[in-house]
């Protein structure tokens, strides 16, 4: 298992109540996504933001990170991208048990937000994972292999999609996709479209991600 480096910011180590941890998409790193806390954290008093790197240097991107390989992207073959979404998971899931124990905090306490491949990571695991935790905000993603959602889920958090209907990176439709595979699998899903937006996160898709963070986590 791979050691993930991260930036924190937000309540203290050892003083949260609460966790939100953001996955960077395709390319990025967690430094991407951790200016979103200064936003949230007035909103959400308690809580420690943290943003991990993905765990592998990015095939199309050398400056930037990726947590498995995207074949259309980057030439892999779908079998790397397999074995590289299973190894990136167990990073994660192995990231996130190290952070809840080293707080004292229970999954429940603990929300994931993930933007692009972030979010496809967050909809990976989180269903996977052998507690729930308090919820998961799937930015401009989608759900990989839906068909397998309903046998592989271990647990259903809810589950807030949001996207922006000119996306051209991942289209607009795979929202719809991943909400159909949610909700007949029995998870409490929310949507909300970010109109005239593309791949990208908008202030009114972070108004919509804050109150549903605000509702689920503690304290």
């Amino acid at each position: 298992m791979r050691e993930l480096e991260f930036g924190r910011k937000g309540a203290a180590p050892g003083t949260a109540t609460s966790l939100v941890v953001f996955l960077h998409g395709y390319g990025a790193d967690g430094a991407d996504l951790l200016g979103l806390a200064d936003v949230l954290a007035p909103h959400l008093p308690g809580t420690a933001f943290l943003a991990p790197d993905a765990p592998e240097p990015c095939s199309g991107n050398p400056f930037g990170r990726q947590w498995f390989p995207i074949p259309w992207l980057d030439g892999s073959s779908e079998e790397a991208a397999r074995d590289g979404l299973l190894r990136a998971a167990q990073d994660l899931n192995g990231f996130l048990d190290a952070r809840l124990a080293e707080e004292g905090l229970t999954p429940a306490a603990l929300a994931l937000v993930g933007f692009s491949q972030g979010a496809m990571m967050s909809l990976q695991v989180a269903p996977r994972r052998a507690e729930a935790i308090a919820g998961v905000v799937a930015i401009s993603g989608r759900l990989l292999a839906p068909e397998r959602l309903a046998a592989e889920a271990v647990v259903k958090p809810p589950v807030l999609l949001v996207h922006g209907d000119e996306d051209p990176v991942v289209p607009f439709a795979d929202m719809g996709r991943a909400g159909d595979a949610l909700v007949a699998a029995g998870f409490q899903t929310y949507g909300h479209v970010m109109k005239g937006t593309g791949h990208g996160i908008a202030p009114d898709g972070l108004g919509v991600a804050l109150q549903f963070l605000r509702e689920r986590l503690p304290g």
